[in-house]
């Protein structure tokens, strides 16, 4: 990256005790001098030069590591915006339905709020590290005999509670959080890339991405859009087989939707920018999430693995610059990868000889 590209940000830096995705971005999102800034420092989540993805799809490929956000999820981007205005509003308890990761931000800013959390989950589907993330955090856990589906029509129903509100992507001020990633990408890059790669499961990360840059292609800060591609996993695909999945399915529990909030959006995304929304196997999902980790240092939870999965299912695209989000840390989900690869530790004796004999073979 050159230093023109660098220093063509558009926004003065924040000081060093606020820098929150709403302390950049405050122009760009629905914040009044009302509204008190519920922060954790998200955002400015690096974006990683792949070379050896570089090498393999003809591109220039970055990543968007969207895992080293406060609660190791791109949730969070959405989550300050949404409590914050909730605190404005006058509510009292946030609720969610949630996979793992939006329980996991939701009960962290709810904290940092001070406000109380409630989360609604499909009993023994949620990954343990965001599981855990949840109760710490203080959040009230109500697990339900049914899916994320089932979970969120039941939430829809509480929203209408005085003094409860809804913090999933139904909630306009998510999207609005979310869309800073694509700022930040077109601040680092100097301009859009020619293709961004997003899973999709409740399908409101495509849309807040799309949204973002065209608010700053409309502002003058990018010349261009990109060609937005999402990836859904093969079991768990509504809006690629074009109907509901009553039983949706996958390894990547982040995206097990049948029935995404955000269909719309994505549609729409995909259709303005000549996109597209295709699938990958939890094979190809699990396989591009140990080459990621073994051949870029990055590792991942199962659902970001499906942006590589799908970049080694494109090939070669035609572009010159690509950028991948992987929306999770891998320590979201260790059991996964412990449950699927064969990681065993070497038992050796004690001893310098046996150690070198491993070393050397």
């Amino acid at each position: 990256m050159s230093n023109e590209s660098h220093n063509s940000n558009p926004l003065p830096a924040a000081p060093l005790h606020d820098r929150g995705v709403i302390s950049r971005f405050r122009k760009y999102l629905p914040i009044t001098d009302a509204t008190p800034v519920i922060s954790l420092n998200e955002g400015s989540t690096p974006l990683i030069h792949s070379p050896r993805l570089s090498e393999k799809s003809g591109a220039e490929v970055f990543i968007k590591y969207e895992g080293l956000n406060p609660t190791c999820s791109f949730k969070d981007r959405g989550m300050t915006v949404a409590i914050s205005k909730a605190v404005e509003a006058g509510a009292h308890t946030v609720i969610c339905a949630s996979t793992g990761n939006t329980s996991a931000a939701a009960a962290a800013y709810a904290a940092r709020a001070g406000i109380k959390c409630a989360v609604i989950l499909p009993a023994g589907k949620i990954a343990s590290g965001k599981l855990v993330q949840a109760y710490l955090y203080g959040a009230k856990v109500i697990a339900i005999d049914g899916n994320f589906d089932t979970a969120l029509k039941l939430v829809r129903e509480l929203g209408g509670i005085p003094g409860i509100e809804i913090v999933n992507s139904i909630n306009p001020h998510r999207i609005e959080g979310q869309k800073t990633a694509a700022f930040e990408i077109v601040e680092e890059l100097g301009d859009a890339p020619d293709i961004h790669i997003l899973p999709v499961g409740n399908a409101g990360n495509i849309t807040a991405y799309w949204q973002g840059y065209r608010e700053f292609h409309t502002a003058g800060h990018a010349k261009i859009l990109p060609r937005m591609i999402g990836f859904q996993a093969a079991g768990s695909a509504p809006i690629f087989h074009q109907k509901v999945i009553d039983d949706p399915h996958t390894i990547a529990t982040a995206i097990r939707i049948g029935n995404p909030a955000s269909w719309k959006g994505a549609s729409e995304a995909v259709s303005a920018s000549a996109g597209q929304i295709n699938i990958v196997t939890d094979d190809e999902i699990l396989s591009a999430q140990s080459w990621l980790a073994l051949n870029e240092g990055i590792f991942v939870e199962p659902a970001s693995a499906a942006s590589v999965a799908g970049l080694f299912k494109l090939g070669r695209p035609e572009a010159k610059r690509i950028v991948l989000t992987v929306t999770g840390h891998g320590l979201k989900d260790p059991d996964t990868a412990l449950t699927t690869g064969s990681y065993r530790p070497l038992n050796v004796d004690a001893n310098l000889a046996a150690i070198r004999l491993v070393l050397d073979s």
